[in-house]
């Protein structure tokens, strides 16, 4: 079953002006799964603490953001703007990520969290290595969602098929030996990061598994890359519970890159997450995405049997990422 966390709080952040990352965002998701019969709708109403946001944050990124949420209105950097209910909605936003982790600790289902603003490129401190803005985040929910997680699990997997890379996922847990952060992403774009050869720190080598493709890859590419690289990963840790940074952006023609995915990859996603508790926290998405993409997720993971054959036709592009990221992993973890 699939169960959608939202607080309204998360309305609370947004623009002065007209900004792709708004309000609108999250009630044309709840507008269309409501439409195709998801009406289990979980209200939250609390707010995590700063002590909570300190274990993934450092003090002085917190402090700037609670002092520029006391303002009208501004902007942290050229892309990520701050209001006066930006804290409220952050704070809300994360803690959604981790209480959809108690949950899921109880039930298997996929508890997809209308998460917003965005967390996946929030560093330690911020813009995470070297990029030139957060991206339109604030906290990183999905590493809220990880730190708890790793608690009760041995190993935390995340995969994240927003189509940025989570460079502020990656900077967390760069030397964590326990989070496996594998990100399909396009390659080249914001925030220029997410290379097959950042694999984390010297302790955790192998780790972090990017997989960067190219402009106008297809379902068939993404669906090539699942089959050989993030199902064998499930396989081999046998996690109970998988955590997804899902943002929905990598649709076609959803407006800030250029890969070409359809409802085929993303129902494709969730049926093979169907046998694993999953909490799948809102990243990126601004167009069609939003309409066709949760919806497809969801369906996927409680309705389908996809018969991946018949989609695995990659360019031979996405073959020799592929290929290279295996032959790279295996140096370090005996999976493929």
């Amino acid at each position: 079953m699939s169960k959608i966390l939202f607080n309204p709080e998360v309305l609370k952040h947004k623009p002065k002006f007209y900004h792709v990352e708004n309000p609108e965002r999250v009630k044309i998701i709840l507008e269309n799964l409501k439409s195709k019969g998801y009406n289990d709708i979980i209200l939250m109403n609390e707010k995590s603490t700063i002590d909570e946001i300190l274990k993934i944050h450092d003090k002085e990124y917190v402090e700037t953001i609670i002092n520029l949420s006391n303002l009208n209105f501004t902007y942290y950097d050229t892309d990520t703007y701050i209001c006066k209910g930006t804290l409220d909605a952050a704070l809300s936003a994360f803690k959604m990520s981790k209480d959809a982790v108690k949950l899921s600790l109880k039930n298997k289902d996929l508890y997809f969290v209308l998460t917003r603003p965005p967390g996946h490129h929030a560093g330690i401190s911020g813009r995470a290595l070297g990029a030139p803005s957060n991206g339109f985040c604030i906290f990183n929910n999905i590493c809220g969602s990880a730190y708890l997680l790793k608690k009760f699990m041995k190993k935390v997997i995340i995969i994240d098929f927003d189509v940025h890379h989570g460079n502020g996922t990656q900077e967390i847990f760069w030397n964590d030996e326990d989070i496996i952060h594998i990100d399909f992403h396009q390659k080249g774009i914001y925030p220029g990061t997410g290379d097959i050869f950042d694999l984390g720190g010297d302790n955790a080598r192998g780790t972090k598994i990017n997989l960067p493709f190219k402009s106008h890859s297809t379902d068939s590419d993404y669906i090539y890359a699942w089959v050989e690289i993030v199902d064998p990963i499930l396989k081999y840790f046998k996690p109970k519970i998988v955590l997804v940074s899902s943002g929905f952006d990598a649709y076609m023609n959803d407006g800030l890159a250029s890969i070409d995915l359809t409802e085929t990859f993303y129902k494709f996603a969730g049926y093979k997450l169907s046998k694993y508790s999953v909490v799948s926290v809102l990243e990126g998405g601004y167009g069609i995405g939003l309409k066709y993409g949760p919806v497809s997720f969801l369906e996927g993971y409680e309705k389908l049997n996809i018969e991946e054959d018949k989609y695995i036709f990659p360019s031979e592009d996405t073959k020799v990422m592929v290929d290279t990221v295996k032959k790279t992993i295996s140096e370090y973890l005996d999976i493929f």
